[in-house]
């Protein structure tokens, strides 16, 4: 469990800097220049993301149970991982209508994700990764909102075609990670299918 905590305080703390100090952050930017900036940042995510990986893999080894969730919240969670790889989907394509309207897709994408995860699961690892996630993407969407009201930021109104494409996409995206790719990389088969 350690691992998995220090693997949050990196990865979440590096991606923290923007909320918490963005001056900090610009005034570092401004000094080292920005691809030392990306390098340092990009390699302490890194850290972070693998010590998460590893620490999280360890902790299910011998799982500390705090509720086992009802079926359903596997059918709720099914629904909303779908509409988080929509929003990261969103985030990528140009033009559409999802970014237009809520701006920061892929923070309400982390934001589904961890929420669906905490739903479907109950062991003290769960909660505090996917507990960690949802309180950062819940700040971390605040303060891009806040960001944006400062400085008047206007989003490109969204065409329907870069809409459906979003759609399709994230929806290939999910059914491929879902039935596929969850299970070996993972561990675990949301729908206890083989295919």
């Amino acid at each position: 469990m350690t691992f998995l905590i220090i693997g949050l305080v990196i990865f979440l703390g590096v991606h923290s800097v923007r909320i918490f100090a963005d001056d900090w952050r610009r005034q570092q930017i401004t000094r080292m220049g920005e691809n030392k900036w990306k390098i340092g940042y990009s390699l302490m995510s890194a850290v972070g993301l693998a010590l998460i990986v590893w620490g999280y893999g360890v902790a299910r080894e011998t799982p500390v149970v705090l509720w086992n969730p009802p079926t359903g919240m596997r059918h709720l969670a099914a629904l909303l991982t779908l509409v988080a790889f929509i929003l990261l989907a969103a985030t990528y394509v140009p033009r559409n209508q999802i970014k237009a309207r809520f701006h920061h897709p892929m923070v309400l994408g982390v934001k589904a994700w961890a929420l669906a995860h905490l739903l479907a699961n109950g062991t003290v690892a769960d909660v505090l990764l996917f507990g960690a996630f949802l309180a950062w993407a819940v700040m971390s969407f605040i303060a891009a909102r806040r960001r944006d009201r400062a400085a008047a930021t206007t989003y490109p109104a969204g065409a329907m075609s870069g809409t459906l494409i979003a759609v399709v996409v994230g929806v290939l995206a999910w059914v491929a990670f879902a039935f596929w790719l969850h299970g070996p990389l993972i561990g675990v088969r949301p729908f206890g299918v083989a295919m």
